[in-house]
């Protein structure tokens, strides 16, 4: 999953967040769509949000922190351009994104794979376990279905990952992958009360609201 609504331009730092009343019931939404499946470990970042939705979602197990796994780390906007921000933004994760790219001008893409692939390995080298719930964050569920899907060290940007959304991933004692669902919504299984803007392009407008 990735974490449930929040918001992130009122003065509180990125990993000090926490859900909206919104996010709160999306989070509540999952959980009755999950309800039935028999997790055996629930995993987050640590992060404020994804141990809350985690909490929600899985009442019953507690959630275990890999920081290793949180958001990609973006750099300073504030004193940057709007129109530069907006294009920074908008173009964030759009088709094959290189390797090189400095999310925000933070940072980059592959520096956010090489610490999130080795924990999916260590966790895939677990045989303790048969079903988890991983409570994550948008950037780094791209690696991994990047990943899942290709096998390769890529990012594909197009994978994209509303707030408290479900993917669904099966692998095989053989390390082989099958993807079975990509970003769907509890509550709203066809995307139609969603805005069509993509989480970065709220983001943006999120941005602009908290300049006044």
């Amino acid at each position: 999953m990735r974490h449930a609504q929040v918001r992130y331009f009122e003065g509180v730092h990125p990993e000090h967040v926490v859900l909206t009343e919104d996010g709160r019931r999306q989070a509540e939404s999952a959980a009755a769509e999950l309800a039935g499946v028999p997790f055996d470990r629930v995993i987050t970042s640590g992060l404020e949000r994804t141990l809350e939705t985690a909490r929600l979602v899985a009442p019953g197990l507690e959630p275990e922190s890999r920081y290793a796994l949180r958001e990609i780390e973006s750099g300073d906007i504030r004193e940057l351009p709007p129109d530069e921000v907006q294009a920074m933004m908008t173009a964030a994760f759009h088709g094959m994104v290189p390797l090189d790219t400095r999310f925000l001008g933070g940072e980059t893409i592959g520096a956010l794979i090489d610490r999130v692939l080795p924990e999916v390995d260590a966790l895939l080298g677990d045989e303790s376990w048969d079903v988890a719930l991983l409570v994550l964050h948008g950037a780094v569920n791209r690696a991994v279905l990047s990943h899942a899907l290709t096998g390769e060290r890529v990012f594909i940007g197009g994978f994209e990952q509303a707030p408290g959304c479900i993917n669904v991933l099966d692998v095989s004692a053989g390390g082989e992958w099958i993807v079975r669902a990509v970003n769907h919504l509890a509550y709203d299984p066809a995307h139609v009360a969603a805005s069509r803007l993509t989480t970065m392009e709220q983001l943006w407008e999120e941005y602009l609201g908290s300049r006044g």
